[in-house]
């Protein structure tokens, strides 16, 4: 598990302010696991029981909750999630060449992190950029009109920008 999914005691007191905060709000389930993904980077089962015993909740919920929408997850994501378009347009036009190379790249199936943390692969369906097909993200980035050298070459410059902050954090 990398630190940045780790759950630190500072992390608990962080998420049970927010978790106060969001008990005043009608519907206090979906900002409190919007809060609890964006602090602890998932949304573990021990952090559905917290929020069952505070909100009144069951589990079965929270659970079916977490497990519907893609914006949370119950295991640890890396720093940066890449999703790649498989749905029909994209699939047709090659996005399923792209996910090879970069399961390949990665040494990582769709769904898992990398053993470092840092990034996440994910198969994605219709992201609405139909037009640009095939299409993948990383972060908030779309590129379109992709191909199996533009993922590489992306691979490539997120590598180079992680070299680049690890030497910025050393010197410092």
């Amino acid at each position: 598990m990398n630190a940045h999914s780790q759950i630190t005691s500072e992390k608990l007191a962080l998420f049970h302010l927010q978790l106060e905060k969001n008990k005043s709000l009608p519907g206090p389930l979906m900002p409190t696991l919007h809060d609890a993904q964006h602090i602890f980077g998932y949304i573990p089962l021990s952090i559905q029981k917290i929020i069952s015993n505070e909100l009144g909740e069951s589990i079965a919920k929270i659970n079916g909750v977490v497990t519907f929408y893609g914006n949370f997850s119950v295991t640890p994501r890396g720093k940066r999630t890449i999703g790649v378009c498989l749905g029909t347009a994209c699939y047709v036009r090659g996005s399923k060449n792209i996910m090879d190379t970069m399961e390949d790249d990665l040494k990582i199936k769709s769904g898992e992190t990398t053993k470092d943390g840092e990034i996440t692969l994910a198969a994605t369906r219709c992201i609405g950029a139909c037009g640009l097909a095939p299409v993948f993200s990383v972060g908030d980035h779309i590129y379109g009109n992709s191909s199996v050298s533009k993922a590489k070459q992306v691979l490539k410059e997120i590598r180079e920008a992680a070299e680049l902050k690890v030497k910025t954090d050393e010197a410092q």
